[in-house]
């Protein structure tokens, strides 16, 4: 069966919501097909101990607030799903799950959305997916060769599946800070990054990035000068947690290793070190394959885009995948201004 519709938003997580509430309040025909059997998004399948850097009231789709969570100033991934649960019942959004799309095609006027559920034709696509469904791991010389466990940030859970063990853990970034200072008091762990690690200031969490990322865009956009990204600032978020395990001594980075080896790493001075697992923090790459039928793929494997808007095909908007589609759109707080912008424009194309 074909349906008919304004919109179809590909992605049912905060991003994929958040264009949702914007293409409601304007009155568009949309839906929004996700592949999760439950509401969530990737939320609902991070590891056990993750915070949100930021307190609840900062890390708020717009329309509205979320709640604090009772005991904790930086909530967990369970109290953001239950939270996205409650946006998507209170504004009614139309979400299909599970729908698992496979690909995006022009059809005339229309971009044809292939699905497992069936096919739509949508006059504007929001492709919404994100990144946590592309991990990446470094392709480092000797890594088939590993006889232990591999995880990628995805597959982590918690500590008991590696207590009294050697485990490394690569990556020098919020994701492997916050694994490694879980993993620090159970596990005999090394904590591998490619440079010395670069921890914010402890009084700056998500609200301050936010803050700060948003001034430079006003600087930039009147012509004044760079103050520079986020980046500039650090790396790691100084959550409790991660400060808690830095403080007594326990978090003490060590350089990347030069190879894999059967039983852990070596590096290359000849140093090496046994390991039951090694846990890849290394990142992830935009989860774009259902796109790859308009061929518009560039650079890094970015698809370019102006705003949210695809040079190559007007029709489709990208959301929540970095700053390279709004300024910080792969957040809770900063996904909801590009989301209302996605929405004034394809209004506008299809003259409402």
């Amino acid at each position: 069966m074909t349906r008919a519709v304004d919109v179809v938003v590909i992605g049912g997580g905060q991003a994929g919501l958040a264009a949702g509430y914007h293409l409601r309040r304007l009155g568009l025909d949309f839906v929004i097909l996700d592949a999760q059997a439950t509401p969530g998004g990737a939320w609902q399948h991070t590891w056990d101990s993750l915070r949100l850097f930021s307190p609840a009231a900062y890390s708020s789709l717009p329309g509205r607030l979320m709640p604090p969570q009772p005991g904790e100033t930086y909530p967990e991934a369970a109290h953001v799903v239950s939270y996205l649960t409650d946006y998507e019942q209170r504004y009614e959004l139309p979400v299909a799950r599970p729908v698992r799309v496979g690909g995006v095609h022009r059809d005339g006027e229309f971009l044809r959305v292939e699905a497992d559920a069936g096919t739509w034709r949508a006059r504007t696509v929001i492709s919404a997916t994100g990144t946590w469904w592309r991990p990446f791991v470094p392709a480092v010389p000797g890594r088939t060769e590993f006889k232990g466990a591999q995880l990628h940030t995805v597959e982590y859970r918690g500590p008991a599946d590696f207590a009294g063990q050697p485990v490394i853990v690569v990556g020098g970034g919020n994701s492997g800070a916050q694994i490694a200072a879980d993993l620090a008091y159970d596990t005999e762990l090394s904590w591998v990054t490619l440079r010395e690690p670069r921890y914010l200031a402890d009084e700056i969490d998500g609200r301050a990035l936010f803050d700060h990322a948003t001034a430079r865009r006003r600087a930039l956009d009147e012509g004044r000068t760079d103050t520079g990204g986020v980046a500039s600032l650090g790396d790691i978020v100084a959550v409790p947690p991660v400060r808690a395990a830095r403080d007594a001594g326990l978090l003490k980075p060590m350089p990347m290793f030069a190879r894999v080896t059967a039983t852990g790493v070596e590096w290359a001075d000849g140093t090496t070190a046994d390991a039951a697992a090694i846990i890849w923090c290394t990142g992830f790459r935009p989860a774009l394959s259902h796109l790859a039928p308009l061929g518009l793929r560039g650079p890094r494997g970015h698809i370019p885009t102006t705003g949210t808007q695809a040079l190559g095909e007007p029709r489709l908007h990208l959301l929540g995948y970095g700053d390279w589609t709004g300024l910080a759109s792969a957040t809770l707080i900063g996904v909801g201004r590009p989301a209302r912008e996605a929405a004034r424009q394809i209004a506008g194309l299809l003259g409402r």
